[in-house]
């Protein structure tokens, strides 16, 4: 599986545990930046590691910022893309499982680097639940991308 990783600048001190546990799991990380702790804005990294995913060349994308709730709300922005919170393995892999996510963040300053290789091991190995339920309820969250707000 082809992933790709982005971080923001606060995301950058756990950036390169993530990087290893992805490339242990035997998958191949496309690096989506930053490569280093200058300040950079989550939005622009969130969207260029999505990029990789709604274009076809990564499979899913982990984003990493401070808490990971920036790029988890900008992730969801971008329609294609669903995007969990994990910062420990379970919710990982049902945000996989139950919700067909092709993308989490994770939060550097939340997350102990013990737990990194557990959270991408749930991530990369989970299997959407393909069944009728489940199947319509994504595809309720995906209608959610076409809506137009009514001011």
């Amino acid at each position: 599986m082809k992933v790709a990783l982005g971080a923001d600048h606060a995301g950058f001190p756990l950036k390169d545990a993530v990087r290893k546990a992805i490339e242990v799991l035997g998958h191949e990380v496309i690096d989506c930046g930053t490569h280093s702790d200058a300040p950079v804005d989550f939005p622009d990294i969130t969207r260029s590691t999505c990029e990789a995913v709604l274009d076809g060349s990564a499979d899913r994308a982990v984003l990493v910022c401070g808490t990971g709730q920036g790029a988890v709300m900008a992730a969801n922005k971008l329609p294609g893309i669903r995007c969990g919170l994990a910062h420990e393995p379970y919710s990982a892999h049902q945000a996989v499982e139950h919700d067909d996510a092709n993308a989490i963040a994770v939060g550097a300053w939340l997350v102990p680097h013990a737990l990194v290789p557990d959270i991408m091991r749930e991530f990369l190995n989970a299997v959407f639940d393909d069944d009728e339920e489940t199947r319509r309820r994504v595809a309720k969250l995906n209608a959610l991308d076409d809506l137009t707000p009514s001011l």
